[in-house]
């Protein structure tokens, strides 16, 4: 691994997204330490990170785009993740001449906010629709495609549900591992009454949530992940969770990939519900997967990106 970047430096290095400044020194390293200097591996394709601005958060975004792109990956993150995790999906989507635009989510990454925190899943929603601000400002082309691990998973399926046909990303839709109820949904409720009078947060227990032998020790040396649960997260969550489950249908069809060695979401009960909610989605079961799709062992990810190439041809 390359020598650690600084993150306060990084972050203020950084100018706007839309400004398409080039990286600093500060951005190279970062780029170099965590996989992201793609473009360096991709025939010639531009990639450079910017700030911009939500209500109550300054946001972290980054952008890569081949000499002739012909579609557009928003890509989204999972909880306690950044996009820095995320070079083998930027690297699938380069491969298929698309740009790809991502950012940190607040409380993670080189975002601002409280450290994996939140109060209220709205703001997840003024996130993406940010997001899609920027893309607009930066001309990057359509279809605009959805791309989301877990909670990035969530994000997407509450856009699609309340959205419906007014979303500007008609495109398709990929949910790795999506979040609906986490696993031991009932004791996690019951749990967050108990402490939440009492603490603000418990440490966060890392758990090997892959099969890459390498992916755990690399997030425990990872300067950019959070190491306490906040209760306010909780919190936010169990209140999305009773929001969506009663959101309406959609005619959207995404493109589902789950493991069913996922010890961290509820995963048949979300399929469950995500059956009902959307029309006909085309599910890839993965018997020895665990939960964190985007940095699984390199068998697993060829499998499940044979079965979004089969679907975005």
């Amino acid at each position: 691994m390359s020598a650690m970047f600084q993150p306060d430096a990084l972050r203020a290095s950084l100018p706007p997204l839309a400004a398409m400044q080039p990286l600093s020194q500060q951005g190279l390293a970062y780029q170099r330490f965590y996989g992201l200097d793609l473009a360096e591996r991709q025939d010639r394709a531009h990639s450079w990170l910017g700030r911009f601005e939500v209500p109550g958060f300054t946001l972290v975004g980054q952008v890569w785009r081949p000499p002739a792109p012909v579609a557009t990956l928003f890509l989204l993150h999972g909880f306690y993740d950044h996009m820095g995790l995320y070079r083998h999906v930027v690297d699938w989507a380069l491969a298929r001449g698309f740009a790809v635009i991502s950012c940190d989510l607040p409380g993670h990454g080189l975002s601002s906010g409280e450290r994996a925190s939140i109060d209220d899943f709205a703001h997840y929603q003024h996130t993406l629709e940010a997001l899609f601000n920027e893309a607009k400002a930066l001309d990057l082309p359509q279809p605009w495609h959805l791309f989301g691990q877990s909670t990035g998973g969530a994000i997407v399926i509450d856009h699609l549900l309340h959205k419906g046909a007014g979303s500007p990303a008609q495109g398709q839709v990929v949910l790795l591992a999506p979040l609906v109820r986490p696993r031991a949904w009932s004791w996690s409720k019951f749990s967050y009454r108990l402490l939440k009078p009492f603490v603000k947060g418990i440490e966060r227990r890392f758990s090997e949530n892959t099969n890459d032998p390498t992916f755990l020790p690399f997030l425990q040396a990872d300067p950019l992940q959070p190491l306490r649960l906040p209760t306010a997260w909780v919190g936010a969550l169990i209140r999305w969770v009773s929001y969506i489950e009663a959101a309406p249908a959609s005619l959207r069809a995404p493109l589902i990939v789950q493991g069913q060695a996922d010890m961290t979401v509820d995963w048949p009960h979300n399929l469950s519900v995500l059956k009902h909610k959307f029309a006909g989605p085309k599910v890839l079961l993965l018997p020895e997967a665990r939960h964190h799709l985007a940095n699984e062992l390199p068998a697993i990810r060829t499998r499940y990106f044979d079965f979004l190439d089969q679907h975005f041809d």
